[in-house]
């Protein structure tokens, strides 16, 4: 996990943010241990067709997160050799409603992915995609430049404007928390801490 969102998970993040900003749970890294976060660079394409994927890997700022609305569609929209071709101009990972492949690869490469699903149906490469559109992806809508932010526990998506103020907040959250830990070490129980 990058800068980007100062080590924050998004359990955290969500919780901290107080907005509906977590993507559906059928959004999951596709293999275990994926962890992203970065600005969003927004990807339109069309469900079975992967052209708009390889524009975007040239077409997108290092450090920056793919965000692909395919609508769902299950198809293996992204494997290995994207993944090699976005790493190698430094994207930080892809969250992308559709399906993808080479799940294995991607993990021994480390590069991050989130799907909707893992298949290894093909595509066609027709469609160039829009760049310039914020896209639905994981039942939210994303604009360039929004905070992505993917682990184990799934993928939140902060509004640009949003995300100093909601890191503050995070900050203060996980030190509430290390204080709660070290009281329920001490004996403290959870009904008194949250004074239920």
């Amino acid at each position: 996990m990058n800068n980007a969102a100062r080590g924050h998970s998004s359990a955290t993040l969500y919780e901290a943010a107080k907005l509906p900003c977590a993507c559906d749970p059928g959004m999951k890294p596709a293999w275990r241990g994926a962890k992203v976060a970065g600005p969003a660079f927004t990807v339109r394409g069309v469900g079975g067709d992967n052209l708009a994927l390889h524009h975007a890997v040239l077409k997108a700022p290092a450090g920056s997160v793919l965000v692909v609305d395919m609508q769902g569609a299950e198809h293996g929209h992204w494997g290995e050799i994207l993944a090699a071709a976005a790493q190698h101009r430094g994207i930080a990972g892809l969250v992308i409603d559709g399906g993808v492949r080479d799940s294995d690869e991607m993990a021994q490469m480390d590069f991050p992915v989130f799907s909707r699903s893992v298949t290894v149906v093909g595509t066609a490469k027709d469609y160039a995609g829009d760049f310039s559109s914020p896209v639905r992806v994981g039942g939210l809508t994303v604009r360039s430049g929004d905070l992505v932010v993917g682990d184990s526990d799934g993928v939140v998506v902060l509004p640009k404007d949003a995300v100093e103020s909601v890191l503050d907040k995070a900050d203060e959250r996980v030190a509430d928390e290390q204080r709660f830990l070290i009281e329920i070490s001490t004996g403290k129980t959870t009904l008194e801490i949250y004074s239920l």
